[in-house]
């Protein structure tokens, strides 16, 4: 039985009658059009389809609509609202930490959540926070890198 709730998406409000069982992935890319969030494994190991629920980052496909009703929820299309790419979208395309593409919402998604909380993370933090991320194409070098460009930049979370 569907059940009408209210969605927080990108600081824009969705009212949606959606089933209980319904998965946060499944309404951004199907019901919102919001398909920078990626379907990966459907079983939370590969990080694509992170999304930011209260600044907290989540994988989706995990993760029921109901469960995030009136939280303020941000997918890498709410990275920059004014259509400009953040410094942290500038470091990953400057760098080359960016292949195929379809890790890269996710990662981006985390490390903004990481420098969000510590502008200055340490090596260790910023490996712990992409350890639920899985990329097949950079490995991992780039990332890593274009990360630490952004957080000498003190702006926290790329802003």
């Amino acid at each position: 039985m569907a059940k009408s709730i209210l969605l927080i998406v990108n600081k824009r409000e969705y009212q949606l009658d959606i089933e209980p069982d319904e998965l946060l992935v499944d309404i951004l890319r199907d019901r919102l059009n919001l398909t920078g969030t990626k379907k990966g494994c459907g079983s939370g190991d590969c990080g694509a389809c992170t999304v930011l629920v209260e600044g907290i980052p989540v994988v989706s496909c995990l993760t029921l609509g109901v469960a995030v009703e009136h939280k303020e929820i941000t997918t890498v299309e709410g990275l920059s609202l004014k259509g400009d790419l953040t410094p942290l979208q500038q470091a990953f395309i400057k760098l080359g930490a960016v292949q195929c593409g379809y890790c890269t919402p996710g990662i981006l998604m985390v490390s903004k959540a990481l420098l969000d909380e510590n502008s200055h993370p340490s090596d260790e933090e910023i490996r712990t926070a992409l350890s639920g991320n899985l990329c097949r194409c950079t490995g991992y070098k780039k990332i890593f890198t274009a990360i630490k460009e952004v957080s000498k930049l003190n702006l926290g979370g790329g802003k």
